[in-house]
């Protein structure tokens, strides 16, 4: 039996009521959350993964529009009767206002109209594998209230090599410990799968808008819930990389900020003292960066730099205390854990890994990778 059709197209229906949609539709297994900004040239891509799912429960795509000036909408409607002639019913809905009002908002309004008991978020640009919905699916069951990433394939090959190799190698560990760094979600928010409950208890996303990082707010409010971080260890995605992408538009200091308040939260609140891993511009600037109470427990910075060492300590001379406090500089051999690492992942050619691994560290416990 085909689904029946559902699609608005009013001018600005983003206000429109969202009350009694899943009681009178009936809910479904799995909804494939769509937010969509002028993507009409990847949608054939995306819509036609979708359609070659092998997912074999119930499931519907949800897709709003926000404001986009390009044919996107008619792209998704030429998609509606193939998809739905496959049994995956659609629910297509937007705006038309002078301006877009960010991915958060169009994934929290796609989200509302939609009426699956789990989410997979699918960005418009990017390719699911058709056994994506099916693996994430069944992982979900095994990791109750978390979020569920995968394995990417990023395109084009090569680009951003560093974060895909990360994005893929992380073990199940380092998926909880790993969560403050600059790459920001452990699992990536185009990866995500989770239950509607999770999210109805985490959300919603931040609808700030353009800058605003709504994917690690969402992802840092996960964690502070008690929510797990799986992945499933298969490429699962196509993740593509290009200039328009929405995270592009995110600025570094805003992530360093949220990330130093969200290690100071759940870390070193805790810690009695630590050290900080690098004398130099990186380990400076956390310090800087430190409330006045956390920037007290820091006992000392370390390094491999000669140069650095020899100086003996790092003065903080915009400090308002007298005298102004200097911090030792110690070789790391002579340094005591805790550490914060401030020396960026996979740059050094594994002398970093080698020197933690020689000081027979537990990550999580003795030291936590910042950069």
């Amino acid at each position: 039996m085909k689904p029946s059709k559902r699609l608005r197209t009013t001018e600005d229906e983003a206000d429109a009521p969202a009350g009694g949609r899943e009681e009178e539709r009936g809910a479904v297994d799995v909804s494939i959350i769509v937010p969509m900004y002028n993507a009409s040239c990847w949608l054939d891509e995306c819509l036609q993964a979708i359609l070659h799912q092998d997912f074999t429960g119930t499931t519907e795509v949800s897709v709003f529009d926000d404001a986009s000036t390009d044919d996107s909408r008619r792209v998704v409607e030429g998609w509606r009767e193939r998809l739905e002639a496959r049994g995956i019913s659609v629910v297509i809905s937007g705006h038309n206002s002078a301006q877009p009002r960010g991915v958060g908002y169009a994934k929290n309004k796609a989200i509302t109209q939609s009426c699956g008991q789990y989410l997979c978020f699918q960005d418009a640009d990017d390719v699911m594998l058709p056994q994506r919905v099916r693996l994430q699916y069944e992982a979900s069951f095994l990791h109750p209230n978390s979020l569920i990433g995968c394995k990417v394939q990023r395109v084009p090959e090569g680009s951003t090599e560093r974060y895909t190799r990360w994005i893929n190698t992380l073990t199940q560990d380092q998926l909880a410990t790993q969560v403050y760094t600059s790459h920001g979600p452990t699992v990536v928010m185009p990866t995500w799968f989770c239950s509607r409950s999770w999210y109805l208890k985490v959300g919603p996303f931040d609808e700030g808008g353009k800058g605003v990082p709504e994917d690690l707010l969402f992802f840092y409010q996960s964690l502070r819930h008690g929510g797990g971080v799986a992945r499933v260890d298969q490429c699962l995605l196509v993740y593509r990389y290009h200039e328009k992408a929405t995270t592009l538009s995110v600025t570094e200091e805003t992530i360093w900020k949220l990330r130093v308040d969200f290690l100071q939260e759940r870390v070193l609140s805790q810690w009695e003292s630590f050290t900080i891993w690098n004398a130099g511009k990186q380990g400076r600037k956390l310090y800087r960066s430190l409330s006045p109470t956390i920037r007290e427990k820091v006992k000392a910075f370390c390094d491999v730099d000669e140069n650095k060492i020899q100086k003996g300590f790092y003065t903080y001379e915009e400090s308002k205390q007298r005298p102004k406090p200097k911090i030792p500089v110690l070789h790391y051999r002579d340094a005591s854990s805790p550490f914060i690492i401030c020396v960026k992942l996979d740059m050094t050619g594994g002398v970093l890994e080698e020197n933690l691994n020689s000081l027979l560290l537990t990550e999580g416990t003795d030291f936590y990778h910042f950069n």
